[in-house]
Parts: structure tokens; sequence; C-alpha cells
């Protein structure tokens, strides 16, 4: 017999009108999981405090802007604010990011909400603010590493502590590769708790334009870099690789964040201003119009959970040179979907496009290898995950 599992999900990686991208990989997998009848969710996305709404005090203006509660895609999502403190943030934000989530979910129980499970994303702080809250309002907790929380924040002794207590308190574990699953084992968190789920791709959104043509070569080839203008996502080794292949071949980065002054010097410097364009604020539809007017897409990261950005590409028919980090491996597995690089370097990223384009594009069938990696076994495997946990509680 189905029934109706009612999420509150807790999590501050999640977009609001103010950052309408932000976390947007949480709102898409929430959005496949609500369609599939057997999920309703109440979103508390919470948002750090700040008293002047303005763009001269850059995103903290942006955050005091955001609205306390918005309905996004038929859910409420509430925006409490929760206190961080520069320097000294990293160790105590989970704490004052519990307190506010404790007191929002106390707020939506008085008036009549009722939840089964506490869906929580991101290790640190939010998995253990969850955890904490989840004490308190005794709900079975899931928790869904994403990427860094797990291959980045455990360096530090404190978060690293925390994760593994928030880890074993856990009834489940999620992560989005099976990398990804490896390194939460190896904090200690019990296996037989620890599963891998993968982020699917909407290829009924995602899908090649009828009018969709591809290059030939490496001599006419317009590129494509997606992703926050941070050095992590290695934009900038992206640009120094073009400066390596035929002036004719062009890149779009598409993306918003603290590099892009440096980002478009480096174009400068370079002189390849007339080769390189930048995007910013796009939309979802305005992000599948630009996978359709390019050739090739890189992923120049040095770390990844599942990198959405690669499904998306080939679903609009748009092969992917990758480094070979998070999910990568797992995500390219045949030469139609492109090419996965162990060295990253500009000179490795020269290399593997000019490879790809003498391999020749098939943009139908990067786009039909697609179809594999939809939402449908995801949402069947994550639902049935629910279920356990809320049977067994």
């Amino acid at each position: 017999m189905s029934y109706m599992i009612n999420l509150l999900v807790l999590t501050t990686l999640y977009p609001n009108s103010e950052q309408p991208r932000h976390g947007i990989f949480i709102e898409t997998r929430l959005k496949e999981l609500r369609k599939s009848g057997d999920i309703s969710a109440t979103i508390i996305a919470p948002v750090p405090w700040f008293p002047i709404a303005s763009e001269r005090f850059g995103q903290y203006g942006t955050y005091a802007k955001v609205p306390r509660v918005e309905e996004r895609e038929g859910v409420t999502v509430h925006h409490p604010r929760y206190l961080v403190l520069p320097k000294i943030g990293m160790y105590i934000t989970p704490f004052f990011l519990a307190v506010t989530l404790l007191l929002t979910t106390l707020k939506l129980a008085r008036q009549g909400n009722k939840f089964d499970l506490i869906d929580a994303h991101y290790f640190y702080p939010d998995g253990v603010a969850a955890a904490l809250v989840s004490l308190f309002v005794r709900l079975p907790l899931v928790i869904s590493a994403r990427g860094s929380d797990v291959n980045v924040l455990p360096c530090y002794w404190g978060p690293r502590k925390l994760i593994q207590w928030a880890g074993r308190r856990a009834n489940a574990v999620v992560a989005v590769s099976e990398t990804l699953r490896k390194k939460i084992l190896g904090l200690g968190i019990p296996p037989e708790r620890t599963y891998t789920l993968r982020n699917g791709v909407d290829t009924g959104f995602f899908k090649r334009s009828s009018s969709q043509t591809n290059a030939n070569s490496s001599d006419s080839l317009a590129l494509l870099s997606v992703g926050n203008l941070v050095e992590l996502k290695g934009h900038h080794l992206v640009i120094e690789a073009l400066a390596q292949l035929p002036d004719s071949v062009k890149l779009t980065v598409v993306g918003s964040g603290p590099q892009e002054a440096a980002l478009r010097q480096l174009a400068r410097e370079l002189e390849l201003e007339e080769r390189v364009s930048f995007v910013s604020n796009v939309l979802q539809h305005e992000l599948v119009e630009i996978y359709s007017r390019s050739d090739l897409m890189v992923l120049a990261s040095s770390r990844e959970g599942w990198a959405n950005v690669i499904l998306e590409a080939l679903a609009c028919g748009v092969p992917v040179v990758a480094t070979n980090v998070g999910g990568a491996k797992e995500a390219i597995t045949d030469s139609v979907a492109g090419l996965v690089i162990d060295e990253r370097s500009a000179t490795a990223i020269a290399k593997a496009i000019e490879e790809v384009c003498q391999k020749g594009f098939a943009p139908e069938a990067a786009s039909d290898y697609a179809q594999n990696y939809g939402w449908d076994e995801v949402v069947t495997k994550q639902v049935e995950l629910y279920k356990g946990v809320t049977k067994h509680a």
C-alpha cells in the first residue's frame, strides 16, 4: 500500500528569488521526487543574517534581500536567518544553524505541520545541525553528501569529528557518486547505512535543439565551461588551454563568482578577449540554449561530488572533456560521451580537446547516451530508502 512521506528538508543549499541557481541540484531532485506522488516536502533553507539589503555589501547584502518565506515549484520554502561569525565561523556555525533550524521546525509543528523524516543536504554545517535537530524532535534522519563537505572539510579536526558524529547518528547517508561513498566509508561511517544515489538529468528539458549543428574539427569549435567562478572549477585552465588551440576556437564561460575579474584579466593577458565570452545569472532554459550552441564542454574541476553539468551537456548532444574528479568516470563511460583526463593542466585539456575532435562528434549518440541517466531509477531507489528508514525508525 502506497503512502505519502512528508519530508522536512533542511539545507542552506537551496535556490531563492535572489539566488535562483544556488543549490539548484537539490531543488531539481526534490521536484523529481514529488512527481512520484509518494513525497511531499517543506523546506527550511536558512541564509546568513545581515542587517542591510544593499549591493554595496556584496553577497551579504544579497542574503538580506532573500524573503523569509516563498513558494518555489509548488513547495513552501522558509528562509530564517542564522548567525555567521567571520574567521571562527567554521567551528561554531553548526550550532547557530541548529538553533535556527530547531526554532523554525518547532514553529511549523505548532502550526499543525507533521513530518516523517528529516532530509538534510551537505554534511557540514547542514548535516551536523540537522542531526542536532533530530535529537530534539525525534525524527529519523537522512544526510546527503555533495562533495567538498566530504572531500575537504574533514581535513579540519573539529568539522571531521562532528561529521563523523552526524554520520553515525543518521539513519542513512547518501552519496551522489560511488567515489564519494568511499570517502564517507573512510570517515568510519557504517557501510550498511551508506548508499550511492547519483543525480539524474531531465532529458525532457535538457535536449538537443532541432537546429543544433556541431563542428567536425578543432579548427572551428565552440567550447563551453559551466560553473561558479571559483578556482576549484578550473575555468582559468580552460582559458589557458584555449590559447593552445587555433584562433577560430571560441569559449563561453557560464557562471558568476569572485574570480570573474581575475578570469577576464587572464583572457586579456593571453590576448583572448575576442575568443572568450562570459555569461552570468543564467536561468535553466537559457542554459539549454547555450548548450545547444556549443560543440564541446570542458569540466576542469579539482573536486566534485557529481557534476550535473556533465549529464546536462550530454542530454543536449554535447560531449564532455572532464578531469578525473568525483563521479566523472561514472558518468562518462563511452567515447561518445567524451573523455576523462587524469592530469589537471591546460596542456592536458588542450590535448584532450584535440583528441575528441579527431574522433569526430556524434551529438545524437551523446544525447541517446544521456537517456540512461534519467531520474526514474534514482527516484524509485530514493523513495524506497525513505520508506525503509521511516518504517524501521
